[in-house]
């Protein structure tokens, strides 16, 4: 048999060699890592089983908002199965209740302290990473067993989690290895040295860890590689077209102007003189900060002041005037449509309807949140401090892609308020990308 020339041989050689390390490194890469073993003093102080230390877990599961992702009305708490869109396919959410076939009846707390370390069965199994991981590999252990306690403590449901439906080959085991030895980081820490303040320490640890907040308001790259958990400067959300803002940005979230009574206020119950929280955003208050204790909320405050207060603000650039033609079209719908709640003077009515006047959710340079709260409609979160909010209707049906863009155009230039003019192709885009 005649061999192939060495020009040939060496280089596929090489490459074949290089080959099984990559392939050596993936597997040790995601089952070689092991999580680490608490310390003695550390099972001791976490292995009681009293209520108090269960309510501790149920309120930790609050904050993390581990009951929207894993709850769907009408089903058991906590059972899972609920669909979650990504731009690669659905995933449904496990059932973490103890039933033993479909839930954690045949975990431990080392277990789930390894899935929330690792993104990693009992048995091995990689988790998708629509399972914010990269987050809750920073939630310490004694936070970790008291979830767990909690958790056991509910009543078994007994609901199978449905297939993934993600394009072949991205739910395979081995796509799952290749993606988390490229965007995994099991050596990430809470931005916050020791020495820093008591609620700084814990506002890092509630934003970075328990919280997730960069999972929405940090970018993604094209294969939805983790954005790193410090990454709070906004992104858009493909597919639910919504846009998490800047949350260090002054200018689009008042971040350090706000009266801070006003931003604990927006935290707990998702509205504020000049903003309601609507779409996701409003889900996550509904089921998860609104149960803040007072001391949390004002440690993620000071967390997220402390942030933008380093970083450069920059502050939108008054736009052009809208044309006249637009006004007027816009004027006139804004009077038979917007003006009996928001006020002729986009004055808002206090406790029920927000200001539109000098509002920085009116004037953001990308209107995409505002299109869709006139095609979606208003709806706040239903909470503890306010129960029955006041809501808007969708206008879907009812105003075309011009009148919409006249109306939003109207009030981004009235009363003080300078943004830019929306266009009828702006609005088509984004009703467009929500029809479905």
């Amino acid at each position: 048999m005649k061999k192939w020339p060495l020009w040939i041989r060496v280089p596929l050689q090489v490459s074949a060699a290089l080959w099984l390390l990559m392939a050596a490194w993936v597997l040790w890469d995601n089952w070689g890592r092991q999580a680490p073993t608490p310390s003695t003093a550390e099972t001791l102080a976490t292995t009681h089983t009293d209520q108090q230390q269960i309510e501790r877990g149920q309120y930790l599961a609050r904050a993390g908002n581990c009951i929207a992702c894993h709850s769907v009305r009408g089903q058991p708490l906590m059972s899972g199965a609920r669909a979650i869109d990504t731009p690669f396919g659905t995933v449904y959410s496990s059932n973490l209740t103890p039933d033993p076939e479909t839930g954690l009846g045949g975990w431990s707390a080392q277990d789930f302290w390894v899935a929330l370390q690792l993104g990693r069965t009992p048995t091995g199994r990689l988790l998708v990473p629509v399972f914010p991981y990269n987050h809750t590999r920073l939630i310490s252990r004694s936070d970790s067993d008291a979830l767990w306690q909690w958790l056991q403590s509910l009543p078994p449901a007994h609901q199978a989690q449905p297939a993934h439906t993600l394009r072949w080959p991205l739910g395979t085991q081995a796509a799952l290895a290749v993606w988390r030895s490229l965007y995994f980081d099991a050596s990430t820490k809470v931005d916050a040295p020791p020495e820093a303040p008591t609620a700084m320490q814990r506002g890092a640890y509630l934003v970075e860890a328990l919280g997730h907040c960069a999972a929405c308001h940090g970018q993604r790259d094209l294969l939805g590689g983790f954005p790193d958990v410090q990454d709070l400067y906004g992104a858009a959300m493909p597919t639910q077209g919504w846009y998490a803002p800047d949350l260090l940005s002054d200018a689009q979230t008042g971040i350090l102007s706000m009266d801070t009574t006003q931003w604990l206020r927006r935290l707990q119950t998702g509205y504020h003189d000049r903003s309601v929280a609507s779409g996701p955003m409003a889900e996550v208050v509904q089921h998860s900060l609104q149960y803040l204790s007072e001391a949390d909320a004002q440690a993620m405050l000071v967390y997220l002041q402390n942030r933008a207060r380093q970083q450069t603000q920059i502050h939108n650039a008054p736009a052009p005037a809208p044309r006249w033609s637009v006004l007027d079209i816009g004027q006139d719908i804004y009077k038979n449509q917007c003006a009996q709640c928001h006020g002729k003077q986009g004055e808002g009515m206090p406790q029920a309807y927000p200001s539109l006047a000098g509002s920085l959710a009116i004037q953001q340079s990308d209107p995409t949140n505002l299109v869709l709260s006139v095609l979606q409609g208003g709806y706040g979160p239903s909470t503890q401090l306010r129960p029955s909010p006041y809501g808007m209707p969708p206008f879907k049906l009812t105003l075309d892609d011009r009148q919409i863009a006249a109306v939003l155009s109207y009030v981004r230039s009235q009363w003080g308020n300078q943004a830019s003019e929306v266009t009828p192709l702006q609005v088509n885009r984004i009703r467009a990308s929500t029809d479905h």
